[in-house]
């Protein structure tokens, strides 16, 4: 066997020249027919072109208001949650939350909700808290500490605003 016998592993097809002369077979208009747009360089259109028909985005109803991007989401925590991932007590916080997996890593506020029950102390940081949450954790001889993150800081903007036009 020598070195021009070998074939490769896949399929490797060259690349069709075209435009190198009309000897070549695909010369002259270089396979793109005879005048028009699609003769032309940059031809296609872009995303979401349908050859001049009204395309599908500007055909449908634009309707309502969105808010996304400055809509804030808490990773949400139950007690039951908190009691199973620390069982000898100790500081919670989003970190120590976001180290044991219990809520996504690009979660940027926490909230604790008061599903199940606690035996052990902890000493809590969060953004949100329910009234049943801080009930429970501070039977069990635990501290509850609020943070002012990004949704609490939106809501202390509301009340100022709203003591002050009152």
């Amino acid at each position: 066997m020598r070195l021009h016998d070998a074939k490769s592993a896949g399929k490797h097809r060259r690349k069709r020249r075209v435009g190198r002369g009309t000897g070549s077979g695909r010369g002259c208009t270089a396979g793109r027919g005879n005048k028009g747009a699609g003769q032309r360089a940059g031809s296609g259109g872009g995303l979401g072109f349908e050859g001049g028909q009204m395309p599908l985005v500007r055909r449908l109803p634009k309707r309502g208001f969105t808010n996304a991007l400055f809509k804030v989401t808490h990773a949400i925590v139950n007690v039951d949650d908190l009691a199973d991932a620390f069982p000898n007590g100790g500081a919670v916080d989003l970190d120590a939350v976001k180290a044991k997996n219990l809520v996504k890593k690009r979660a940027s506020s926490l909230k604790i909700l008061g599903k199940g029950e606690l035996g052990v102390a902890l000493q809590v940081k969060a953004d949100r808290i329910s009234e049943s949450a801080r009930a429970k954790i501070e039977a069990a001889g635990g501290t509850v500490e609020a943070v002012e993150g990004k949704g609490q800081a939106a809501a202390s903007k509301r009340a100022s605003r709203k003591a002050e036009s009152d």
